[in-house]
């Protein structure tokens, strides 16, 4: 049995980590769970799957009986180091991924990576340990998962283009002058996935598009010219890859996210789901579009960040997160995200970072600054 540890448990990706773990039981068996604040949830989780080292990025209000509770902002990294697993699923959002992603690695776990955060800022100190450990990182969002799927028995030198697929959000034929009247409510209705609110909101600026090219570059060794975002609105083909005899494969299936985390679970071989399968007959079109530019410029800003990559990637993350934040607050308008992360970008180009310590100082440094546009 492969012993699991999820992280961010109680979150979208954490659910569905575990809904697709219980349909094989006899295949995983769960050795630690972390979570943020949700102690009834969590609690639940832990009962179900007779877990008893779980932790809490907050202090527990009250005892959970019978488990072993670490606490605290660095609970997550602790239980990846005590539980010492096979597997960890990395389902936390934002930059608190990045540390417990970095201790799978160095300890040679397969990361199950959905926390896409985690190589956007700290991409060459993840990749190196990786490296140095022989653990394998392999993706959870369906777009990497898509790519990772295209290259099975490919050769890396093969690739020509990259394409991340990008359904375009709620707002891609809104004209761009009604940005600043757009409501927290409208941005967080999603046309065809339901995930967390962050990522949802990031998906309406399409700065989910941005970390996901920086998070590509960094996952499959290609030049950030040859990775390319086309907007297809019906979330069927996740992604695809051109090769250099100019064929194209692509990966297709219903936007259920627990599909990619069953493939990065039973890799290399595949877990058998019992879901709805994709109906290609009813099927009118698959669309693709070019995105456009002007409308949404995060896909600039995180191309524009990797012309410094140890630092502007998480300069630009962390003034997102934390726009974001402000935004769902009704602090900012929608059209003042971007401003705000490219404002706090431009005071911190430049910044050196030489080890991961100085990584989550500058990401402290970076949010400091965003909040105080906010505020």
């Amino acid at each position: 049995m492969k012993r699991v540890v999820v992280l961010g448990s109680t979150g979208s990706i954490g659910r569905s980590a575990l809904d697709v773990i219980g349909r094989s039981p006899s295949e995983f068996r769960i050795v630690g769970l972390s979570a943020g604040s949700n102690a009834r949830l969590l609690e639940e989780q832990a009962s179900l799957f007779n877990v008893d080292l779980i932790g809490m990025s907050a202090e527990p209000s009250g005892g959970i009986k019978g488990r072993h509770i670490v606490s605290g902002r660095d609970a997550a990294v602790r239980i990846v180091a005590e539980a010492g697993p096979d597997i960890v699923v990395n389902g936390i959002s934002g930059a608190a991924g990045f540390l417990p992603s970095l201790q799978a690695v160095r300890q040679g776990a397969v990361l199950a990576l959905a926390n896409k955060e985690s190589l956007v800022i700290g991409g060459s100190f993840i990749t190196d340990e990786a490296a140095r450990s022989g653990s394998r990182i392999i993706p959870v969002d369906s777009e990497h998962s898509a790519v990772f799927q295209c290259l099975s028995g490919e050769s890396r030198e093969e690739i020509r283009r990259i394409i991340l697929t990008a359904s375009g959000g709620p707002f891609r034929t809104r004209p761009k002058e009604t940005f600043g009247d757009i409501t927290p409510e409208e941005a967080l209705n999603h046309p065809t996935w339901s995930m967390g609110s962050r990522i949802t909101i990031d998906s309406a600026t399409m700065m989910n598009k941005g970390l996901e090219i920086i998070e590509a570059f960094w996952l499959f060794g290609v030049d950030l010219e040859s990775i390319e975002v086309a907007i297809h609105p019906q979330s069927i083909v996740h992604s695809m890859v051109e090769f250099r005899d100019m064929s194209v494969k692509a990966q297709m299936g219903i936007p259920d996210m627990r599909v990619p985390i069953a493939y990065a679970l039973s890799w290399p071989r595949r877990m058998a789901l019992s879901f709805k399968p994709l109906d290609l007959a009813s099927m009118t079109k698959l669309e693709f579009f070019p995105p456009d530019g002007e409308k949404f410029p995060a896909l600039k800003l995180a191309r524009s960040a990797m012309e410094q990559p140890r630092c502007l990637p998480c300069v630009m993350n962390a003034a997102d997160e934390v726009a974001v934040g402000g935004f769902l607050g009704r602090r900012i308008r929608f059209n003042e995200i971007m401003d705000i992360v490219r404002k706090t970008m431009d005071k911190l180009a430049g910044s050196r970072v030489d080890s991961p310590a100085d990584l989550m100082e500058l990401d402290t440094q970076s949010r400091k600054i965003a909040e105080n546009m906010v505020s």
